[in-house]
């Protein structure tokens, strides 16, 4: 599946990196790449695969490529400094700059190869295209800068019989968002790319029903995912709420499912709710 890379680049080079997004044009509007995500397990330490990126554009698009390694935090995607699980020393790719013209269609080859005494273990990288053309930007002071665009797959390569093992530890008010959020532990060996289908109640009463889109668990960490809610359209008042739902992952047809049910506490005087910001109690809008 092709994506369209005005989204892509911005959440996984602006929005997921630093939380803000400084562009005032889309260098990459025009662009797709396919896969976003790329996973397999090692064979005889090999592990191959291929990043398809189209130009749609009117223009050719002059690209670099390299890769760095990467983590998911509370934060979202950020690269980080090397660790034993870096996949980048044993990752070989070509080409390492690359033209691709109007309406064409280049290919990325990715090879990488695990040495026999290299731990059994997920090994992960991220790979990224990065626009050789700067692009013209804003500064949150209205300045003009010069940006290079750049957008990113991730790749994990698994040596050895892993899996992961999930688990929803408990919900929680994200104080600094003014948002509900679900803590997710992964004990297993294997990170997991997982959806979740969520319900609030408050009693007998449904407040609002709603889903994360996919969203990645290292193995070995667990991760806070908000629920984007309540938002600017809906308050909730203090007290205690029970969110229950679903937590997905796994290949389609193989879909590993959890159900879950916890209680989750909206404390008062939260910017989020209308004590704390002068206005009288409100019901949710439906």
């Amino acid at each position: 599946m092709k994506y369209q890379i005005i989204r892509t680049a911005l959440r996984l080079s602006a929005l997921v990196l630093s939380g803000v997004c400084l562009f005032s044009s889309a260098a990459f509007a025009e662009v797709s790449i396919s896969p976003l995500v790329l996973e397999g397990e090692a064979k005889r330490g090999q592990y191959q695969d291929a990043i398809n990126i189209t130009n749609s554009s009117k223009e050719a698009l002059r690209a670099r490529v390299y890769v760095e390694f990467f983590n998911y935090g509370d934060g979202g995607f950020q690269t980080v400094p090397s660790n034993p699980s870096d996949l980048s020393p044993y990752l070989q790719f070509s080409p390492r700059e690359l033209t691709v013209p109007p309406g064409k269609t280049r290919r990325i080859r990715l090879i990488s190869r695990l040495a026999p005494s290299l731990p059994d273990g997920e090994y992960r990288a991220v790979v990224f295209t990065e626009n050789l053309k700067e692009t013209t930007g804003v500064d949150k002071n209205g300045a003009a800068i010069n940006l290079k665009t750049r957008i990113g797959v991730t790749v994990y390569v698994r040596k050895g019989k892993l899996s992961p093992n999930l688990a929803v530890d408990r919900a929680s008010f994200n104080d600094k968002q003014k948002q509900i959020q679900v803590l997710v532990r992964n004990s297993g060996t294997a990170s997991a790319r997982t959806s979740l289908n969520w319900t609030l109640k408050q009693g007998e009463k449904v407040v609002k029903t709603g889903s994360i889109i996919p969203s990645s668990i290292i193995a070995k960490q667990e991760r806070n995912l908000l629920l984007n809610f309540p938002d600017k359209d809906h308050h909730l008042t203090p007290g205690n709420y029970q969110l229950s739902g679903e937590l997905t992952w796994g290949e389609e047809n193989n879909k590993s499912k959890l159900p879950f049910n916890i209680n989750v506490t909206v404390p008062p005087q939260t910017a989020g709710s209308p004590e704390g910001n002068g206005l009288p109690r409100l019901n949710i809008k439906k």
